[in-house]
């Protein structure tokens, strides 16, 4: 029992910054799927056909390799530093991510029905207004259950920070075990433990949005 005490408190240095690249990870690529969805579906050639390079690009490649090119390749290659290896981290799970959810955010403004937008231009609506008050209210409603799933691999992706040096639970983990090997099992379970607590609001959090999104199927 006192090796799990002791396991726990050496896990819990690691809490902070693992809570920390999850909660700006979080924000940062729902803003960018946000942006990034609207202007797949814009009209502007040069921002939608630059938007889908982009989109492609983070979807293509590893995280893993992008979190490498910002912490090692940028500063090396270009003598660009982005500063903390936490705004380093939080940046490349931000674009990744952020990539993956607009196509969400895509998907869900191009699936209301197209006799929406044609009332709304009846009632001499702006595209602002359009999107405003008919397109964006229900496209969200469509993409809740599905953003859900995508907060909890967040989650998970922040367990690939330690491999740039971020003292996360992973990190703290690992250095306990280099140096206690007979309780790796030990160490591994209760970081298996944290994570699934971790993970449990944003379960709860998706579940809740089936429900509303089927809520708002139901009536609409």
């Amino acid at each position: 029992m006192s090796s799990i005490t002791e396991i726990s408190l050496v896990l819990a240095k690691g809490l902070k910054v693992t809570i920390i690249v999850l909660f700006f990870s979080i924000i940062f690529s729902t803003l960018i799927a946000m942006i990034a969805g609207l202007s797949r579906v814009s009209k502007n050639f040069l921002l939608s056909k630059f938007t889908g390079l982009y989109v492609e690009i983070f979807r293509g490649t590893s995280l893993i390799v992008q979190l490498f090119w910002f912490s090692y390749a940028l500063p090396g290659l270009f003598n660009i530093h982005l500063g903390s290896d936490i705004y380093v981290a939080v940046l490349a799970i931000s674009l990744n991510y952020g990539a993956y959810m607009s196509e969400i955010v895509r998907g869900a403004i191009e699936a209301v029905p197209h006799g929406q937008t044609e009332a709304s231009v009846a009632l001499n609506l702006s595209t602002f207004q359009r999107m405003k008050h008919i397109i964006i209210p229900q496209a969200v409603r469509m993409m809740l259950p599905e953003y859900g799933n995508y907060l909890i691999q967040i989650l998970k992706a922040t367990s690939l920070v330690s491999l740039i040096g971020l003292t996360d639970l992973l990190y703290y983990g690992n250095i306990y075990r280099s140096t206690h090997l007979s309780e790796a099992p030990a160490v591994y379970i209760l970081i298996l433990i944290a994570y699934f607590l971790l993970a449990l609001p944003l379960i709860g959090f998706t579940r809740k949005m089936e429900k509303v999104a089927k809520k708002g199927v139901a009536h609409g």
